[in-house]
């Protein structure tokens, strides 16, 4: 077992995780709490935490490519995802599956060097094809019993940093993490 600061992680965990190369991420319920807020007039909105942010930009600065495959189509996760330097954005996207072999494809990578990061049922395929399925502490039971790892913190409330913490800490780098937060 590996000491991290969210807990202990097994070793075949921390040696998978030194291998990612690509992180997917869902939204509704890995960025957010899955909640999303109506205006009287149809206006969207969507609380996301800034460490998610600071811990994207971090993993990025050293190398590992970032990619949000969603379902839904919204403005905001456009906004929020450009301003943080993710260049692979895919929306309204009901196969998930079909974007994440297109994206394996386009940068040349193999589905060990992948983890994704979700919460529903509608993950489950990309979970199974990456080398690293993880959910967020808070998903959907199916989800938390084929996930290889489950974070401690719940979806919207730091969750994708604690991942990007483990990647960091893996390449050696996290007490060495600087940047802008986000």
């Amino acid at each position: 077992m590996i000491d991290t600061p969210y807990g202990k992680v097994s070793s075949n965990i921390f040696e998978q995780a030194q291998k990612i190369k690509l992180f997917i991420c869902d939204v509704d319920g890995v960025f957010s709490d899955g909640r999303i807020y109506l205006g009287n007039d149809g206006e969207e909105l969507k609380a996301f935490h800034t460490k998610d942010g600071f811990g994207l930009k971090a993993i990025m600065q050293q190398g590992i490519e970032v990619a949000i495959i969603t379902g839904r189509q919204s403005n905001i996760v456009e906004n929020r995802m450009t301003a943080l330097g993710v260049k692979h954005i895919y929306q309204g996207k009901d196969d998930k599956l079909s974007v994440y072999k297109s994206l394996l494809e386009k940068l040349n990578l193999t589905p060990e060097q992948t983890a994704y990061i979700g919460d529903d049922v509608v993950d489950l395929p990309v979970m199974l094809h990456s080398g690293l399925g993880i959910a967020v502490n808070d998903a959907h039971p199916l989800v938390l019993q084929k996930a290889d790892l489950v974070t401690t913190v719940k979806g919207g409330f730091g969750a994708v940093r604690e991942m990007c913490d483990l990647f960091l800490q893996c390449h050696g780098q996290l007490s060495m993490t600087q940047g802008k937060s986000e």
